[in-house]
């Protein structure tokens, strides 16, 4: 029988002790604590029920009834997990709520594994393949349609060729982002402007009928030998606004921001303002995502920029371009590693559009193209030629070294100082190319020429200055007291003299004549046309006032001398790029190359001869079975992870292994080789074997990149 109310109220000031039995699990002696009670019972103070003991009971929340929208009430979406082995769509149900604003190409938040993650809507069906029930869209982020149909074709596509998943594609291609900017109303479209006309491209016997190609709304595709000194961001104008004339749109790529600001002037001088819009890195999140809605919306048609925006949703696409598409800045270093080249081909080739590659130097991949038939190479005529580009004297010629012997090993040779002496007379710049960036990045052994390292890290060590301590590169430690441990020697040279120390030096040769240095952090865009020496590291030449009149490319040995597949298509680009900002031979225009005369590289920046050397450069490596006459697949991670993804991945039977070799820091790089016609099959037993890895929680990832820029 329960108790009265008057016995509660008599207990309140003294509780009673209830007396309960031990829970399980708890040893006899202790509760749930830990305090000491007895063998069987524990005690625990009683209040009574009355109104200051009971507290408010909360009101259990009903759980929200949601339907499936009537029409189209499945969303097929990409959610943003980064695991190979969940490289598909998955379905869920739209409620009605979201109906509107769940559309294809938009952001919403999904369940997913338990979780609430990102995700993007590929489509909208009216049925599943999946047996079981769906769960709903969470909520939407945007309806504002990010991702178009053939940016989602494109990314399914560039994930297929390297190997790599459809999240990390995305990830590459939408910017994050940005409410406010959305928010914002969108401009009306500019009209198109009218055709620039074809006058820039006359020097080149196939340019007009490439424009005329370009107006007619033709997937015309050339590879572009640019003449030196020639206004490149111009002719990119000038074929962007035949492709607007046509009604289409034009995506133009470029290695840096230097590049990019040319071109952003030029096509606002070509097409008029409004008309495009320039893509970078530096323009900061709300900017950059206004400009790219602008190009998603439609408000322009052409889009200009560094090798994100290879991905720009540009609609109705008529134009990609590339320039200097063998600048390594092309490489994308995030997964899955596409070269922006090879994107852009690729593009061209699913959308229908034209392809445009251009470039003082020109890279095996794009000869590739030009002997396969895919695209047309325009080159100007020979007259042409001779009459723009500066006349080039190699150091190490016959006839110079019969007038300075020393020529071969000097770093300023009689035939550099005698033209930078005389081109300085006669008023004009001296641009002075150096290989390498710093003041001695390199040191070696005086006594046996052995490469000097650092005792801790055996990194390379360096001077950074004059009289400065040599240091390790590496881990930064100095090196005071450095000796040989093959010969027991204790005095350094250098083997690599940087920028700083050249420009030091050349101060020193030229006294009263200024000298300034473009490079690293502090890149020079222009100088200008007034006696001075310029002393910059490759591709941050800046250009002057009526061009150089002189150029000196020193250390010649050191670009060609590296360990690398590129290193003579590599020099030859760095030395076209300058000795294209010389003056023609009429006006005085001079090279020095400081290297050997005898060498084909240097002859063909003697004749001015591209397309030959790369015709020469493709042969020789299909000879080698090098890029690009096959392709390679890169897997780099520690030994046994690269071990068991050989081993799970189902490789083409023409598969070749080179390696594996040590990479570093414990890991190992595994090489394999497979013709062009299994790359695909390459690429998707890649990804599979990576799937099944990630199905099973390997430890150990695994680095897989399709043909990569370096081998070695």
């Amino acid at each position: 029988m329960p108790y009265g109310t008057g016995f509660w109220k008599a207990r309140r000031a003294n509780p009673i002790v209830a007396r309960r039995p031990v829970p399980a699990g708890c040893r006899a002696g202790a509760d749930l604590a830990g305090r000491p009670v007895g063998a069987v019972w524990y005690t625990r103070p009683v209040t009574a029920p009355g109104p200051t003991a009971s507290a408010p009971r909360r009101a259990r929340r009903r759980p929200e009834v949601r339907e499936p929208a009537e029409r189209d009430p499945v969303a097929r979406v990409v959610v943003d997990v980064p695991l190979a082995h969940l490289d598909r769509p998955f379905d869920y149900l739209v409620p009605t709520t979201l109906a509107d604003s769940v559309v294809p190409g938009s952001r919403v938040r999904v369940r997913f594994a338990g979780q609430l993650v990102d995700a993007v809507v590929l489509d909208r069906v009216a049925s599943t393949d999946h047996d079981g029930p769906l769960a709903y869209v969470d909520r939407a982020v945007s309806a504002e349609p990010v991702l178009s149909t053939e940016v989602a074709r494109l990314a399914r596509a560039v994930a297929d060729r390297w190997a790599g998943s459809l999240t990390d594609v995305l990830r590459l291609a939408l910017p994050p982002r940005h409410a406010r900017v959305e928010s914002e109303p969108a401009r009306s479209p500019a009209s198109p402007p009218e055709s620039a006309g074809e006058h820039g491209w006359g020097p080149y016997p196939a340019g007009p009928a490439f424009l005329r190609a370009l107006a007619d709304g033709r997937g015309a595709r050339a590879v572009w030998s640019a003449l030196p000194g020639e206004d490149w961001p111009a002719r990119f104008g000038e074929a962007t606004a035949a492709v607007l004339a046509a009604g289409r749109g034009a995506l133009l790529v470029v290695p840096d921001r230097t590049d990019l600001d040319r071109l952003d002037a030029a096509l606002t001088g070509v097409l008029g303002p409004g008309r495009h819009v320039a893509l970078a890195a530096d323009l900061g999140p709300a900017e950059r995502y206004r400009r790219w809605l602008a190009v998603r919306r439609g408000t322009v048609r052409v889009a200009a920029g560094t090798r994100a925006a290879a991905f720009a949703p540009v609609a109705d696409l008529g134009l990609v371009a590339i320039w200097d598409d063998g600048d390594d800045l092309h490489a994308e270093p995030r997964a899955p590693y596409p070269h922006a080249r090879d994107l852009l081909v690729l593009r061209a080739h699913l959308a229908g559009a034209a392809a445009l590659l251009g470039g003082h130097a020109r890279t095996a991949e794009a000869q590739q193209l030009v002997r396969t038939g895919w695209a047309r190479e325009v080159v100007a005529e020979r007259r042409a030629v001779r009459a723009a580009a500066p006349r080039v004297v190699a150091a190490g010629d016959d006839a110079e070294l019969g007038r300075d012997a020393g020529a071969r090993s000097a770093r300023l040779p009689t035939v550099a100082w005698r033209t930078a002496r005389e081109t300085l007379a006669a008023g004009a710049p001296v641009l002075v190319q150096v290989p390498r960036r710093g003041y001695v990045p390199a040191l070696a052994c005086e006594r046996c020429r052995a490469p000097a390292r650092c005792v801790t890290c055996s990194g390379p060590l360096g001077a950074g200055g004059g009289g400065a301590v040599p240091a390790c590169r590496w881990c930064g430690r100095p090196a005071a007291d450095w000796t040989c441990p093959v010969c027991a020697g204790t005095r350094l040279r250098a083997v690599v003299v940087g920028a700083t120390r050249t420009a030091e030096e050349l101060g020193r040769v030229f006294p009263g004549v200024p000298v300034r240095s473009s490079g690293g952090d502090s890149v020079l865009p222009t100088v200008a046309g007034e006696p001075a020496l310029v002393v910059a590291t490759p591709g941050a030449e800046p250009r002057a006032a009526g061009g150089y009149g002189a150029a000196l490319l020193l250390d010649g040995w050191a670009p060609l001398t590296r360990p690398d597949l590129r290193a003579a298509e590599e020099t030859l680009r760095r030395w076209a790029n300058a000795a294209a900002l010389v003056r023609p031979a009429g006006g005085g225009g001079r090279v020095v190359v400081g290297a050997n005369a005898g060498l084909p590289v240097v002859q063909a920046l003697v004749r001015w001869d591209p397309g030959g050397f790369a015709d020469r450069e493709l042969a020789e490596r299909g000879e080698l079975l090098f890029p690009p006459a096959v392709r390679f697949a890169s897997l780099t991670g520690a030994p046994e992870a690269v071990a068991d993804l050989a081993a799970t991945a189902r490789l083409p039977a023409a598969v070749e292994r080179l390696g594996p070799v040590p990479a570093g820091a414990g890991t190992e790089r595994l090489l394999l080789r497979v013709p062009r016609a299994d790359g695909a099959a390459l690429a998707r037993a890649l990804h599979d074997a990576a799937a099944v890895r990630s199905a099973r929680k390997a430890p150990d990832p695994v680095r897989v990149q399709l043909d990569p820029l370096e081998l070695f």
